[in-house]
């Protein structure tokens, strides 16, 4: 399995905000930072929990199109909310994007997040054409 390390970018996500990549490739996966809901000028999206976290989905479509992978290749979220009053909303729109064979998930309570957003969502990524292979790989 190739170990080598690719940063992945997207013009259509939020530029970083600090010392972090959008997202890093190794080998199978993919890890993307947390993603807020900063549309691609880096204005923070202003609205409810539904609007927010369908900007932060979106930038996560954006982010795995850049590494020519989709919503379907998530294996693992984290989602931040700064109240978990809005855990239903949330939920509802995460349950759009993700029908099927959702990821594992943790969602946990903060006190704030960064440029006062209500939800902040981290992930990470197998292309699924590379389940078999890394089957393969485990095994040998």
């Amino acid at each position: 399995m190739s170990k080598e390390r690719k940063v992945i970018s997207s013009p259509q996500a939020p530029q970083s905000v600090g010392p972090y990549s959008q997202g890093v490739q190794v080998g199978h996966f993919l890890y993307l930072s947390g993603q807020i809901p900063l549309n691609a000028a880096g204005e923070l999206q202003q609205g409810d929990i539904v609007v927010q976290t369908v900007q932060v989905l979106e930038n996560i479509k954006a982010l795995l199109a850049a590494a020519a992978m989709s919503l379907a290749d998530v294996v693992k979220t984290t989602v931040f909310l700064t109240d978990l009053g809005n855990f239903a909303e949330m939920n509802r729109v995460y349950a759009e994007y993700f029908p099927e064979n959702p990821p594992a998930r943790s969602t946990i309570q903060v006190v704030a997040l960064p440029k006062g957003a209500a939800i902040e969502i981290e992930s990470i990524a197998v292309r699924s054409s590379d389940f078999e292979k890394i089957t393969e790989d485990t095994a040998a």
